[in-house]
């Protein structure tokens, strides 16, 4: 299963595994130099997973189990922030035509089950946490259990940039 959703528009989408094409550098630290970035930000998606949740028109769901940190998932998130944030676009597609689907099995990451959330302009963890669990796609993805583990990377906008931050959150099931 392979799902998307992005941020703010509440589209969402499947898409196919293909094969693995090189993912572009990650950011030095894909934190956007927020402290305990990684911490904070399973913290707060773990403690969103810990109750019932309404997702709008994606349903209700029960609480689902805590997730784990992969590094792999934050090497594909990574890159992708950067790439956005450097290329100046907004997608789950990247320029060249990759899904995050692509992205992920780059880093070697094999998955039964994936999705990606994205978002733009969020200046902090909560802000763009709270982005995502209004968004019915993106609620439905945090609450999941066919997912098990999460990476997720904050990339600066280059200058001239439509968006300050751009966010990836790749999530997967091994």
């Amino acid at each position: 299963m392979f799902i998307a959703a992005c941020g703010g528009s509440g589209d969402s989408g499947t898409a196919d595994a293909a094969a693995p094409a090189p993912v572009p550098a990650p950011a030095a630290s894909g934190t956007c130099d927020i402290p305990d970035f990684n911490a904070q930000v399973l913290a707060r998606i773990n403690a969103f997973r810990a109750s019932a949740q309404s997702c709008g028109s994606e349903g209700n769901f029960t609480a689902a189990p805590a997730l784990a940190w992969n590094d792999k998932l934050t090497q594909a998130a990574a890159g992708h922030s950067q790439d956005m944030a450097t290329k100046n676009y907004f997608s789950h597609t990247s320029q060249d035509g990759r899904s995050f689907v692509d992205r992920i099995a780059a880093t070697g990451y094999t998955g039964s089950s994936l999705a990606e959330n994205i978002a733009a302009g969020q200046n902090s963890i909560d802000s763009v946490m709270t982005s995502w669990q209004n968004s019915a796609g993106h609620c439905a993805n945090l609450m999941s259990k066919n997912l098990t583990q999460v990476g997720v990377a904050c990339a600066r906008g280059a200058a001239g940039a439509a968006y300050s931050r751009y966010w990836t959150m790749d999530l997967g099931r091994p």
